[in-house]
């Protein structure tokens, strides 16, 4: 029980995440329609603004939440392959990090086909490059935060992870 347990706390936020960006991509997140949501928004924030301004600005918060939702999938997915864990004395792995950012571009591969399928939708191989960005940069903010969970856990005197580290103990 507690290894479905454990599982479930580490894979279920990812396939929440999955199903939220899958929900996305259908018909009802189509550009038309958030464009008559963000648009406005814009509109009443910059009145000034031409309608060429304010299209780009659309652009602009429609690329910028691919990146956000591929930045979260990539740290979700990284933090279930690799599992860390409060005084986690292990160092940063490139590979788990590696095979998350190799799983959120192959989700956003399948993300953009299939919105071909999906009226008013087309896949978009930029997406994908947006997507990817955004994953490789949360993965890269996710490695500055362990850096200094670590760094502030070996200040504070953490004598599980000092032991770890001399080799004394060996964290689970």
């Amino acid at each position: 029980m507690k290894r479905v347990r454990t599982w479930l706390w580490y894979w279920l936020p990812v396939g929440i995440w999955m199903a939220l960006i899958f929900t996305a991509s259908s018909d009802q997140a189509s550009s038309h329609r958030t464009s008559r949501i963000i648009a406005p928004v814009v509109r009443w924030l910059f009145p000034h603004w031409s309608e060429p301004r304010v299209d780009l600005a659309v652009l602009v918060v429609r690329k910028v939440a691919h990146f956000v939702e591929y930045s979260v999938l990539a740290v979700l997915v990284w933090r279930a392959l690799w599992r860390p864990q409060r005084g986690d004395a292990r160092p940063w792995s490139w590979r788990a990090a590696a095979w998350a950012l190799a799983v959120v571009v192959a989700y956003a591969v399948s993300d953009e086909y299939h919105q071909t399928f999906v009226p008013n939708r087309e896949g978009s191989p930029w997406d994908v490059l947006v997507d990817t960005v955004g994953a490789f940069c949360g993965l890269l903010g996710a490695r500055w935060v362990y850096s200094v969970w670590h760094r502030r856990a070996g200040r504070a005197g953490a004598p599980a992870e000092k032991q770890a580290l001399s080799g004394s103990v060996t964290p689970d």
